[in-house]
């Protein structure tokens, strides 16, 4: 019975797996709005039933796939964060890493695009808030720590960061090619490493 057990885990992990890699996948090509359910099971090789027995509803699994990129955004943002020691450098590579990663289109698309529209923005910004603003917010409250920013509230501070950088990402992701996308995240971080720049304390 134990053995069955495992089996039958083991298989309802695959079919969730599953449907978050094709509802990914199709909600990336065609976007939320152009995407049904007969579509997401059909690619899944599963039954309307097997969704609906791990997802109330598409909504549902969009929330899933969307915390499934969230947090890979945010692994990217800590992991070149954390291959810096100095404080401020670990704000301006987490910041480059979030623009850069963001380009992808399933980023882009999931997001920055479609995951405010489909969850409404309240829900949305708790998402964001538990990934890579929560790294934001974290390397903000380390640098005023340090004397390196002059003190004042992380949190708007840390909003108005993060909207700029949503807005950068979403015209890097409309750049065009890899060559003409790379000379556009120069073009975009020059000035948003002004902006960083001019939040320093310079008497420290």
């Amino acid at each position: 019975m134990p053995k069955d057990t495992g089996a039958r885990a083991e298989q309802r992990a695959r079919t969730r797996s599953s449907l978050i890699r094709q509802g990914r996948r199709l909600f990336t090509e065609h976007g939320y709005g152009g995407v049904g359910l007969a579509e997401i099971v059909a690619a899944a090789e599963v039954t309307k039933g097997a969704l609906y027995h791990h997802f109330d509803g598409k909504a549902a699994l969009f929330r899933a796939v969307l915390e499934q990129v969230q947090r890979e955004v945010g692994a990217a943002v800590a992991e070149a964060a954390d291959a810096r020691t100095d404080p401020w450098e670990q704000l301006t590579a987490g910041c480059r890493a979030f623009l850069a990663t963001s380009t992808a289109p399933d980023v882009r698309r999931i997001m920055l695009v479609d995951g405010p529209a489909v969850l409404g923005w309240r829900e949305w910004r708790a998402l964001d808030d538990s990934s890579s603003a929560r790294h934001l917010a974290e390397a903000l409250t380390s640098l005023i720590e340090a004397g390196l920013l002059a003190p004042q509230p992380v949190a708007p501070l840390a909003r108005l960061l993060s909207g700029a950088m949503n807005e950068a990402a979403l015209w890097l992701a409309d750049s065009g090619g890899a060559q003409e996308g790379e000379q556009a995240l120069e073009d975009v971080w020059s000035p948003l490493s002004r902006m960083l720049e001019s939040l320093r304390d310079r008497d420290n």
